[in-house]
C-alpha cells in the first residue's frame, strides 16, 4: 500500500554508523570489582559517563602538574565530605582552595564537637526549642557555636592587637591563623596551615564567623580585615601559573572567585564541576563549563566537564580514582 511504503521510508532508512565508544555496562558475572566497575562508566552513558570523564580529567590535571584551585560550598564541610578535603590538603594534593565563611568555620567547629546525623523531615519548630539547628539531615546543636564563641574571642582580639600595632590582617591570614591555633589534624585549615596552602574566603561575613566579628566589634569598632590584598593576591599568583585545573563542588560565590582568577590567565587548563544546577536561571551557579569559556574563565583548548549530580556521592569516587591512587 501507498502509506506503508511513505511509513517505511520515513521509519525504516538506512543512517550512518556513529563513531565512538559503543554503550556497555558492568558484567557482575566477573565479580565485584570497584575499580572496573568505576572503570564502566565511561561506557555506561548519562552521567555515569560523565563522572568517568571528570576523573580523567582530573588524573591529565595531576600528571600535567596543573596548580589545582578546589573549591566548595560550606554544606561539604557540614558533611562527611569534610574528611576528604582535609586528606587532600594533609598530603598537599591541591594548591589554592577557595570557601565561604561556613566552610571555614564548620571545620573548626568540627574540632570543639560532633554533628550528629538527623532527617531531613525533622520538624524545625521542634528542634529550634531544642536548640538544635539542621542542614539537611544534619544537625548542629547550638552549644556547639558557644564553644566556637570561647576559641575565636582571643583570636580576634590576638588580631586586633596586632592590627593597633601596625599589621595588616587579610582574609587568608585570618585562616592560617584558625588552622594553627585549633592544632587539630582533623581539620582542614590546621593541614593548610601546615603545608602552607592558601584558602581565600571574599564571604568571610556570611555565617558565624561574621557574627563573632560584629560582637567584637561592640567593644572593638575600629577592628578590620583586609580582602582587597587577597584578590590581589590570589590574581597575581594564579597569572603566573604555567597550567591550572579546577575542581568546583556546588556553586555560588567560590565558583565564581576561581573562574574569575583563571580569567586572568586567559583560562583554566583543566575543569570539573559538581553540582545539581541547570543553566535555565542564566546564574553562575548553575552554568555549564561552556560558558565559562565565552568569557575566558575555562580555555577554549582545555578539557572541561560537568557531572550533574551530589558531590558527597561523586566526590570520593573521584578521588579513589585520582588523588588517593597517585
Amino acid at each position: 500500500m501507498e502509506t506503508e511504503k511513505i511509513a517505511r521510508k520515513n521509519i525504516l532508512f538506512e543512517s550512518d554508523e556513529p563513531e565512538g565508544i559503543s554503550i556497555k555496562g558492568y558484567d557482575f558475572n566477573n565479580g565485584v570489582d570497584y575499580d572496573k566497575i568505576l572503570d564502566s562508566f565511561l561506557s555506561t552513558g548519562f552521567q555515569a559517563t560523565h563522572l568517568a570523564k571528570a576523573i580523567s580529567v582530573i588524573n591529565n590535571m595531576i600528571n600535567d602538574k596543573a596548580t589545582i584551585y578546589l573549591g566548595y560550598t560550606s554544606n561539604l564541610v557540614t558533611s562527611g565530605i569534610r574528611d576528604v578535603i582535609r586528606y587532600l590538603a594533609e598530603h598537599k594534593k591541591v594548591d589554592v582552595i577557595v570557601t565561604t565563611a561556613g566552610g571555614i568555620e564548620e571545620d573548626i567547629i568540627k574540632c570543639l564537637g560532633d554533628f550528629k546525623l538527623g532527617k531531613f523531615s525533622a520538624s524545625g519548630e521542634m528542634l529550634c526549642e531544642q536548640g538544635v539547628n539542621r542542614a539537611g539531615n544534619i544537625l548542629i546543636p547550638n552549644s556547639r557555636y558557644c564553644k566556637f564563641e570561647d576559641f575565636i574571642k582571643p583570636i580576634l582580639q590576638k588580631l586586633y592587637d596586632e592590627q593597633k600595632a601596625g599589621k595588616t590582617i587579610t582574609v587568608s591570614d585570618f585562616v592560617k591563623t584558625l588552622g594553627k591555633e585549633i592544632n587539630n589534624p582533623k581539620s582542614i585549615y590546621y593541614w593548610c596551615w601546615k603545608n602552607e596552602i592558601d584558602v581565600y574566603c571574599p564571604a568571610i561575613t556570611d555565617g558565624s564567623l561574621g557574627d563573632m566579628i560584629h560582637f567584637f566589634m561592640y567593644e572593638h569598632p575600629d577592628f578590620q580585615i583586609d580582602i582587597a590584598s587577597d584578590i590581589h593576591k590570589l590574581n597575581e599568583f594564579t597569572i603566573t601559573q604555567k597550567k591550572t585545573g579546577i575542581i568546583l563542588l556546588g556553586g555560588g560565590v567560590m565558583k565564581h572567585h576561581i573562574c574569575n582568577t583563571n580569567m586572568m590567565r586567559n583560562g583554566a587548563d583543566y575543569s570539573v564541576y559538581i553540582n545539581t544546577g541547570e543553566e535555565w536561571d542564566g546564574a553562575d551557579s548553575n552554568a555549564r563549563p561552556d560558558e565559562a569559556v565565552s568569557w575566558g574563565k575555562i580555555s577554549d583548548k582545555g578539557e572541561a566537564v560537568k557531572v550533574f549530580g551530589d558531590a558527597t556521592i561523586l566526590f570520593p569516587l573521584m578521588v579513589a580514582q585520582t588523588f588517593a591512587k597517585k
